[in-house]
């Protein structure tokens, strides 16, 4: 028979984990109660920095508290993962990830922080295509000869970084081709397109909501975009595997995480607010207009996909043998 110790340590217990509930319960629905942080790790005005301000204000719309982003960039991402990695638990620091920190488990294994022992999804905030873009000065309209020409002369392709989606579609492009194209990686995707657009580098493989203003005006080409269809802003530019290169379907993403041990309840009503605001029929057009693709994912379906696309670049990257440096 019980003990009246062990029956008064078995009550103590249940009180507590029903105190916590409680706790977590109130928590939830006083949610938030002060300012929340959006870290971009990356420089202002890139695409994770754009879609960011476009949910950081309509987030504050919805719950009348301040959202701010905070630029934290370098080291492709992991400056700004590992503060948010390092936060406390509480729902009030969110890292907006991308592609970079997927490829990062792979290409950088010892990061000071580890994204899936760290950091929890949230949600999925878009989609982003990627589209091929030169130079005018460069004599060429598609990829195949775009292969061609770096065969016979040196071409410079810019990147928001080593690993991030410019940098690994590139190289997964020169795999699938053999094309010569050497990688410069800048320090975010807006300084690599202001020198694409001034003539110092030829080429990026870059987001399409970075690329977009720029091809329309035709300061830069585009060649092809790396989705399975035509993109709706863009129909006279063909598909990678309309130009001949099926094996170059890639798609960026923006997502919310945040630290491991944030309050379920907490997560799951952000997500739910995501998904709502990204619906809205206005924040659709604008997210469409800027080269998003929206994604309406729960917590779990965000999860898995993170998941997916680790072990999906872990496997192009070690096919491919790209490198960091």
């Amino acid at each position: 028979m019980p003990t009246l110790q062990n029956l008064t340590r078995a009550i103590f217990g249940a009180c507590l984990a029903l105190v916590h509930a409680v706790a977590l319960a109130q928590g939830a629905a006083g949610y938030p109660g002060r300012m929340i942080k959006l870290v971009v790790p990356f420089p202002a005005g890139g695409a994770t920095d754009i879609m960011a301000r476009n949910i950081a204000q309509k987030l504050n719309e919805a719950w009348k508290q301040p959202v701010v982003v905070e630029n934290r960039p370098g080291a492709n991402g992991t400056i700004g993962a590992d503060a948010v990695a390092k936060s406390p638990a509480d729902g009030y620091t969110y890292l907006v990830a991308t592609i970079a920190h997927s490829a990062n488990v792979t290409l950088f294994p010892n990061t000071p922080y580890q994204l899936q022992r760290d950091l929890q999804a949230v949600a999925i905030l878009g989609l982003i295509p990627m589209v091929p873009v030169v130079h005018p000065s460069l004599p060429v309209r598609n990829l195949k000869e775009l292969v061609a020409i770096s065969k016979k002369q040196p071409l410079n392709g810019g990147s928001g970084g080593n690993g991030t989606a410019a940098h690994l579609t590139l190289e997964l492009f020169k795999s699938v081709t053999g094309a010569k194209i050497q990688h410069i990686p800048y320090k975010g995707g807006a300084p690599a397109m202001t020198d694409l657009v001034g003539g110092q580098i030829e080429v990026i493989f870059s987001l399409l909501p970075e690329c977009l203003p720029y091809v329309k005006s035709g300061k830069i080409r585009g060649l092809a975009v790396t989705t399975d269809k035509r993109y709706s802003l863009l129909p006279d530019i063909p598909t990678t595997s309309e130009s001949g290169i099926p094996g170059l379907e890639v798609t960026s993403w923006n997502g919310l995480m945040a630290p491991t041990g944030t309050p379920g309840d907490i997560v799951t009503k952000l997500n739910a607010e995501v998904v709502r605001i990204t619906g809205m029929p206005d924040m659709n057009a604008r997210i469409t207009e800027l080269g998003y693709q929206t994604s309406a994912m729960s917590v779990g379906d965000a999860d898995k996909y993170i998941k997916a696309d680790i072990e999906r670049w872990r496997k192009v990257i070690r096919a491919a043998n790209i490198r960091a440096d």
